[in-house]
């Protein structure tokens, strides 16, 4: 049976994540949301009253009848159904912290656009949106990009992979947030190469890839815009180098 993917239709957001990896491994899936009757059938889970593997919102994964939310969570699951995971049981577990990470700079992201409340549209808070980039792209940026960055040059088989020499999940979501801060902030990206080099090519194997290729010049492959995490306010871009 293919996996199901629950996500919201018109964004990449979360969902994207997991895409990439059912994606990059060819594996067999749908895209619920985007299917006739797929928001009902996915609002149908998140309000039972009986499912007991009740999701609190998307993403979510179906694998038959097992239900499992959360990117890292889901991304932990498929990595060994997918081969995008080490065999090691302690890699594994170091590939986890590294997506939660990932997920942890996620919400500091969208935070950049929406500092007060989601609940409200950006236009309700501008300002506070303005010193919120300011501070993410002078300080939280370069913290979680040199941090990646001594990830892969302290990697005992080489900066190639993020994990050990292993390709895993994790490489599919460093390559997602770079395209993701290359759309939402391109003044403040450019150049980034230079200041995070294995970075700059790990993103370009990536974008390389046989699969992953296909995928981002498919349809399937939803175009950034201002719904989703990563969104394009200039207002909010400035080069700080």
């Amino acid at each position: 049976m293919p996996y199901e993917l629950y996500y919201w239709d018109g964004i990449q957001g979360r969902g994207e994540f997991v895409r990439l990896a059912l994606e990059d491994a060819g594996a067999d899936y749908i895209d619920v949301v985007r299917e006739n009757g797929g928001v009902a059938a996915m609002l149908a889970i998140l309000k039972s009253k009986t499912e007991p593997l009740v999701p609190f919102a998307p993403p979510f994964l179906k694998d038959g009848d097992f239900i499992l939310s959360h990117v890292a969570n889901i991304l932990l699951y498929l990595g060994p159904k997918l081969d995008l995971s080490p065999t090691s049981e302690k890699l594994r577990h170091f590939a986890n912290g590294l997506q939660l990470t990932i997920a942890d700079f996620v919400t500091e992201i969208h935070d950049t656009h929406h500092p007060i409340g989601v609940s409200l549209y950006y236009e309700d808070q501008r300002e506070a949106a303005k010193a919120r980039a300011k501070d993410f792209l002078e300080n939280r940026l370069p913290k979680f990009f040199g941090y990646f960055e001594r990830v892969l040059a302290q990697n005992p088989k080489g900066p190639h992979t993020m994990v050990c020499g292993t390709h895993t999940y994790v490489d599919l979501s460093i390559f997602q947030l770079i395209e993701g801060l290359q759309y939402a902030f391109p003044l403040a990206m450019t150049g980034y190469e230079a200041d995070y080099p294995l970075l700059a090519a790990l993103h370009r194997r990536i974008k390389m890839r046989p699969r992953i290729a296909r995928y981002l010049e498919s349809d399937r492959r939803q175009p950034f815009n201002e719904e989703g995490i990563f969104r394009h306010y200039p207002e909010l871009d400035r080069l700080v180098r």
